[in-house]
């Protein structure tokens, strides 16, 4: 299913499905079922056209959420092996833990919200008639060493726009991940119609400021003393790139 299109159904019982799919991530066939009581054949029939339709796909009996994401990519640099794939419900916990290990400083604060409001909803991806959201993440084994995240309300006059952020564990950064990272984000925002990625952080976080810059992201506006960290005032560092 591509982001920027219309969710359409055709039938408030399939409608119901996808959403109840959609907002718990993923969830056990029959427990949709039951919970919505639909009857089994009409269920069944519903969820095929779901599936038909790339609203939804199944594995094993278990319904998700679909999301046309690409593969995976498969990299190497200085001994260091990592992949950069489409995330899923299963990497949310990695996902949380790692942005809160570079967001513990109080230097990346939009990303330490993302990883808050996910974790409070315990559900990973989402695209319903309010909002749409992404994760990309950059593995080593099975660890998640990095992610990027993009994030767009579902609105008209902000349809064009969307939020995105991006992180890489200490102890793996100087590999690329980063870069790799962000490029898989920004590749898949322009392919899904967004024409402009903003991203703000403190102006204490250096690295995130000159990182981006390095990747052609000009700083917009600075809003002065935004933000209160360890008890001073810091400014805020509103970036964007063009897509």
């Amino acid at each position: 299913m591509n982001f920027s299109e219309t969710l359409e159904f055709g039938h408030e019982d399939r409608k119901r499905i996808y959403e109840f799919v959609e907002s718990h991530g993923e969830v056990d066939a029959d427990d949709v079922r039951d919970r919505l009581r639909v009857d089994p054949g009409g269920f069944r029939h519903h969820v095929a056209i779901l599936k038909r339709d790339g609203y939804v796909e199944e594995d094993e009996g278990r319904l998700r959420a679909a999301f046309e994401a690409g593969a995976v990519e498969e990299y190497e640099d200085s001994g260091v092996e990592f992949s950069i794939r489409p995330a899923r419900q299963e990497d949310l916990s990695g996902i949380v833990g790692a942005i809160r290990r570079v967001a513990e400083q109080g230097r990346y604060i939009v990303a330490e919200s993302v990883a808050d409001e996910v974790d409070h909803q315990d559900t990973l991806l989402r695209h319903n008639e309010l909002e749409s959201r992404m994760f990309f993440v950059a593995t080593v084994g099975d660890e998640v060493v990095g992610w990027v995240h993009i994030h767009a309300p579902e609105l008209d006059k902000l349809a064009h726009t969307a939020e995105l952020t991006v992180g890489v564990l200490e102890e793996y950064r100087g590999h690329g991940i980063g870069s790799h990272l962000l490029e898989r984000g920004l590749n898949w925002a322009a392919s899904n119609g967004y024409e402009k990625v903003y991203n703000s952080v403190p102006s204490s976080n250096d690295d995130a400021i000159e990182f981006l810059s390095q990747h052609g992201w000009e700083t917009e506006a600075v809003r002065e003393d935004h933000y209160k960290i360890d008890g001073e005032y810091v400014d805020e560092v509103m970036m964007a790139v063009e897509l």
